[in-house]
């Protein structure tokens, strides 16, 4: 592994796979978002851009919902008239 940046309180070295790890002082692995935010402080990697937020779907659900079930009336009636001839 070799060794990227070192502080006091931590050590950044880049493994053969090209990733990040970083090691605080007491020889232990800092995970998570503190490992994030010393990453980003360093400029090692870069945060992801959020995502939009989806647009909610309108009334359109509904009036589709009303007709669906009109013509699953249309087709009972249907099938009546089929058996009774």
């Amino acid at each position: 592994m070799k060794t990227v940046a070192s502080t006091d309180a931590y050590t950044i070295v880049q493994r053969k796979d090209d990733r990040y790890a970083v090691i605080g002082a007491d020889k232990k692995p800092i995970n998570a978002d503190e490992k994030v935010a010393i990453l980003l402080e360093h400029g090692l990697i870069t945060a992801p851009a959020p995502k939009a937020p989806e647009p909610e779907p309108e009334a359109e659900t509904e009036t589709q919902a009303a007709d669906d079930a009109g013509e699953a009336e249309v087709s009972e009636n249907d099938a009546e008239e089929g058996e009774a001839s």
